[in-house]
């Protein structure tokens, strides 16, 4: 039992459930909402975005408050993650990297792949691995009885490929120098498995489950595969350059949720679908795109494939269409639009009419 989640011991066993496509009583369904009279802490001010994003102390002390100000109601796990941008896991391989005020960004570091190749390479001793080790320890100690600590946002494969070249480049590399690509990319992916171990590890050894970024968790290796990078390519280039090493990425978790990411990239669903090492698919529709009514055919062929789903941005006015449509096994819904307890346990007496 956790702190800030006294249920966690049933809602483990809806997501062990849900890992597998299979339910217990019902599909899971998260909703958080903020505690009334939350304190928050008064954020100092700052000289440059870097400089709040690098104050891992102030920022863990953030996050644990965050943690303690929300009502993680049904499945909702209270997870906290340690943030430093998408592109991490590249920036501890050579690319320079800033940070803005909501996100993080890399610059390439390959100009040329004869001279450079040998720069992009794995630095456990970069500033910016420290300040995720930090990070990540800090959260632990906060967290031990309270909430559960994710793991980064690594983006490994094809999205690391990306940073290190420059999306346009590496797209123009499927062409032109298809055996450095390769070669990279296999090489990245030991160098990833490293640092994933090292930090799944960290969490493990303080007694918590494994997450990430999405709040779904698991006992042993868990994470987000993704290739963002695949809207720019057909689903040819995709199974020649990225198939492989995607299915051995999978192979390497115990389980696995695919981030498949905007209307662009779900030309690739077919080839995603017949990877049995994938457990379940996050469909992220994009900005514009948010309404789920809209996504039906997409989940329904998911869940046809024997796989899981998770359905985002889920308001309370969209439940009867999703629940007429959709069968509840296999169901992740995230909900939006729920401030109160009232409307949660009213979603809830819904949701469990749905078996």
């Amino acid at each position: 039992m956790l702190e800030y989640k006294e249920d966690y011991e049933k809602t483990k066993c809806r997501m062990d459930a849900f890992w597998a496509n299979e339910i217990v009583d019902r599909p899971l369904v998260s909703i958080t909402y903020r505690k009334e009279n939350s304190e928050w802490l008064t954020r100092p001010q700052y000289k440059s975005y870097e400089e709040y994003w690098l104050d891992i102390e102030f920022r863990a002390r953030e996050e644990a408050q965050l943690m303690k100000n929300l009502v993680f109601y049904a499945d909702a796990m209270p997870v906290a993650f340690p943030n430093l941008g998408p592109g991490i896991f590249s920036a501890w391989c050579g690319c320079p990297y800033t940070f803005g005020k909501e996100t993080a960004w890399t610059s390439p570091c390959i100009f040329d792949w004869h001279q450079d190749y040998s720069k992009a390479v794995l630095d456990m001793s970069h500033p910016l691995f420290k300040k995720t080790v930090e990070y990540t320890k800090l959260l632990i100690e906060y967290g031990k009885g309270k909430f559960i600590v994710g793991l980064t946002d690594f983006h490994p494969g094809a999205d690391h490929l990306a940073a290190l070249r420059g999306s346009d480049n590496l797209a123009v590399d499927l062409l032109d120098n298809p055996d450095f690509v390769k070669q990279k990319l296999a090489e990245s992916y030991s160098e990833y498995f490293k640092v994933f171990d090292y930090f799944c590890d960290l969490i493990k050894s303080a007694g918590m489950p494994v997450a990430s970024w999405t709040p779904l968790v698991h006992d042993d290796r868990m994470y987000v595969p993704s290739n963002d990078f695949s809207c720019m390519i057909s689903s040819g280039m995709f199974r020649e350059f990225f198939l492989e090493d995607l299915v051995d990425e999978c192979r390497f978790y115990k389980n696995n949720i695919y981030h498949l990411d905007g209307p662009g990239a779900l030309h690739h669903l077919d080839m995603l679908l017949d990877i049995k090492e994938i457990n379940v698919i996050q469909w992220v529709p994009g900005a514009g795109h948010d309404d789920p009514k809209q996504w039906l055919h997409v989940y329904k062929k998911i869940l046809s494939a024997g796989k899981s789903v998770q359905i985002l941005n889920v308001q309370p006015k969209d439940l009867p269409v999703l629940m007429e449509n959709l069968p509840p096994k296999g169901v992740w819904l995230c909900m939006i639009g729920v401030n109160d307890e009232y409307t949660a346990d009213e979603v809830l007496k819904l949701v469990n009419k749905w078996v």
